[in-house]
């Protein structure tokens, strides 16, 4: 290599410069003449704009705005190139980013296709600048028994216009910027600490505001992740604790993973004295952020015990009495150490390595919410990983979504039992990008074995969609096909089904719970969350919009729930919410009893897919009209919001297509009546001409 010729070549700006290895720069490391001593370090100048900056700093000569700029370094301008085409002759002149052995000087023609094709083509491109590929000995490589043929094909690399990093690949240097996108490393070079508060953008929702980094969306690569798209979620999860605030003031409340905190402060800002809300996290950069937006929505921070009043935070001499606790250690250490009354679980992924810590200390009565993000596992694209994870055999069905919620319950329930407690589901909700399960925490080893036992197995004929869970019992049965309704197995060559679970097998809802999270709904504003509450009632009671009626939400007459209010008909003073930690033995056995004769009223299991089921040549009823006709032949029927096209009935899977065939009306009419196909074999069994379809 030559650094000397390199450094006299081209004009002597500061971006003429050509940096060592490293990226330490060569004119500024040389040394001084003799007898003077080193020149003094430059002071650190003040933070400038991004223009400024970029200004005031040396860069790499292989970083260039545009090709122009690139050719001047090798002393090639634009009228002496078209003078030397013209005439056919030129100077030798050498490539600045290439040693001699690499590229040996030629003519100013090749050496203009030679930085256009190898250097310029190849670059990276970030905010103007073209970072393009480099061949002088900047990288360190290692040495190999080929020589230097090899050394100087490994040498090529990148240099990162940001930091003094070398990059051997695009596609790595691609990343590499990325990632300081990511952490609001965009202004300068050599910036590693995080990003100033310039930077910041303040988010607002439900009245609170949040300060977050501009890659607040990107998970796994900032410390302040924000996702606007799980606002639903945020906004159900403060509608179950709503509920649980009125009946027992105040509630201890956790959220266990609080990134930039704004679930956390919603609590608080809305909620206010009637809950006390820790906000945790295992990484400092998060637990500064959540510090700072505390202060941003004038809330007093205590932190290690030792409660922070800032006066300036607060504004004018306000008074504001909400105290948030901002903790930083990982989640399941502060489970096991405090109790608390509610405990949100949000973790990036599964939630399963915290189920045993959140169910260790909570409180009887209390509530336990948890998001799972993981669904690509739950909704049965990674098999393998719902195995390896929940211990759950699943395949892709028609009700993927409805067997997600149920995988997740599964796995809450026998946390619970193994710390003897038992659940009651009040609210599972799967939709596109989350699945949230909000349970109930009942303490006790009998209601530990009743939530176990209804953890079952799921037969499901992968011919005709039929499902139904396994009889309770250890006994073998000879053939395990008798218990489908369906005869796929006795048409049918093979082996027609399949063995899914264990899943919940117990109810998804609590109409009670619903109602009085729609009644805070209302309170509070939230218009978003409505509408998707009332679906919940409706699917939880089984019954259409159309016969969706709203009444009060401490109705005792139509409202019971497990473990919760122990009412009497009568309106009086003494219809009081007894929300102690402990309960007699009469009041349990009173709400074991409830719960029993509940049972038949609860939902029925599983929906299906109206479009799944349809024939082939048919055209289907309207999904309203469908509803009506299930419900006129004597069947509960509602609408789910795990489908749009979903229909949750107890009709059996057979009368479920007689319906449906029966009101179907051919695509090509032919010279027919329009109206509904009526058959002339009985409705009751499938059609074997139809069956084919199916």
């Amino acid at each position: 290599p030559r650094p000397e010729p390199l450094l006299s070549r081209g004009p002597a700006s500061p971006g003429s410069a050509c940096p060592g290895p490293r990226g330490t720069n060569r004119a500024a490391s040389s040394r001084s003449p003799p007898g003077l001593p080193p020149a003094p370090p430059r002071p650190a100048s003040p933070r400038l704009a991004p223009t400024a900056v970029a200004a005031a700093q040396q860069k790499h000569i292989s970083i260039q705005r545009q090709l122009a700029e690139l050719e001047k370094l090798a002393g090639l301008s634009e009228g002496e190139f078209t003078l030397a085409v013209s005439l056919k002759t030129d100077l030798h002149k050498p490539c600045p980013l290439c040693p001699e052995e690499k590229f040996k000087a030629c003519y100013g023609h090749k050496l203009h296709r030679h930085l256009q094709n190898l250097h310029w083509k190849i670059s990276v491109e970030f905010e103007g600048y073209r970072m393009c590929i480099c061949h002088l000995p900047c990288r360190l490589v290692k040495p190999n028994l080929v020589g230097d043929q090899t050394f100087s094909k490994m040498g090529a690399h990148y240099h990162c216009i940001i930091c003094s990093a070398t990059i051997a690949r695009r596609t790595d240097m691609i990343g590499h910027i990325n990632r300081h996108v990511n952490k609001g490393e965009t202004e300068s070079r050599f910036i590693t600490a995080p990003a100033p508060k310039s930077s910041y953008q303040v988010l607002k929702e439900s009245d609170t505001d949040v300060q977050v980094l501009p890659n607040y969306s990107t998970p796994q690569k900032t410390d302040s992740y924000f996702n606007p798209k799980m606002k639903l979620n945020r906004q159900l999860i403060f509608c179950a604790l709503a509920v649980l605030a009125e009946e027992r003031k105040p509630i201890e409340c956790l959220d266990a993973f609080g990134a930039t905190g704004i679930m956390g402060l919603q609590w608080a800002k809305h909620l206010r004295n009637s809950v006390k809300v820790t906000i945790n996290d295992c990484n400092e950069n998060s637990v500064t952020m959540i510090q700072e937006n505390c202060h941003l929505n004038k809330m007093k921070v205590k932190l290690n015990t030792k409660e922070e009043n800032n006066d300036e935070a607060l504004g004018g001499g306000e008074q504001n009495t909400d105290t948030i606790e901002v903790t930083k250690m990982d989640a399941n250490v502060i489970m096991h150490m405090r109790s608390f009354d509610f405990i949100h679980l949000d973790p990036f992924g599964t939630s399963v390595n915290y189920l045993d810590s959140a169910f260790r200390n909570v409180r009887n009565l209390g509530i336990v919410s948890l998001t799972s993000t993981d669904i690509s596992s739950l909704y049965a694209k990674a098999q393998h990983v719902a195995l390896r994870h929940y211990g759950c055999n699943i395949v892709r069905t028609e009700y993927y979504r409805e067997l997600a919620a149920r995988i997740v319950i599964a796995a809450v329930a026998r946390a619970a039992a193994r710390c003897n407690k038992g659940i009651e589901v009040l609210l599972a909700v799967a939709l596109e990008h989350f699945v949230l399960v909000v349970v109930r925490v009942l303490r006790g080893p009998s209601p530990a074995d009743d939530s176990a036992k209804k953890v079952r197995y799921l037969i499901h004929c992968q011919w005709c969609e039929e499902r139904i869970f396994q009889k309770e019992g250890n006994m073998v049965e000879e053939n395990p096909y008798q218990q489908l309704p369906c005869d796929c197995h006795g048409s049918m060559p093979g082996k027609t089904a399949v063995v899914l679970g264990p899943l919940w097998s117990g109810a998804l809802f609590n109409t009670g719970f619903l109602r009085r999270m729609l009644f805070e709904a209302v309170q509070y504003g939230l218009d978003e969350t409505q509408p998707l509450l009332k679906t919940l009632v409706c699917e939880a009671e089984c019954t259409t919009l159309k016969n969706f009626s709203t009444h009060g939400p401490y109705d005792e007459n139509k409202q019971e729930e497990c473990g919760v209010y122990i009412k009497t008909p009568d309106t009086s003073a003494e219809s009081c919410v007894l929300h102690g930690k402990r309960k007699n033995n009469e009041v349990v056995r009173n709400t074991a009893k409830r719960q029993k004769s509940d049972n038949s009223a609860e939902h029925p299991a599983f929906y299906y897919n109206i479009h799944r089921h349809s024939i082939k040549g048919m055209n289907m009823p309207k999904l309203n009209k469908f509803l009506n006709y299930l419900s006129e032949a004597g069947y509960r029927v509602s609408r789910t919001h795990f489908d749009p096209m979903g229909v949750r009935t107890n009709a059996p899977l057979a009368q479920f297509k007689t319906i449906l065939v029966k009101y179907s009306t051919p695509t090509y009419t032919g010279g027919q009546a329009e109206g509904p196909l009526h058959l002339t074999e009985d409705p009751s069994p499938v059609p074997g001409s139809l069956k084919r379809w199916w």
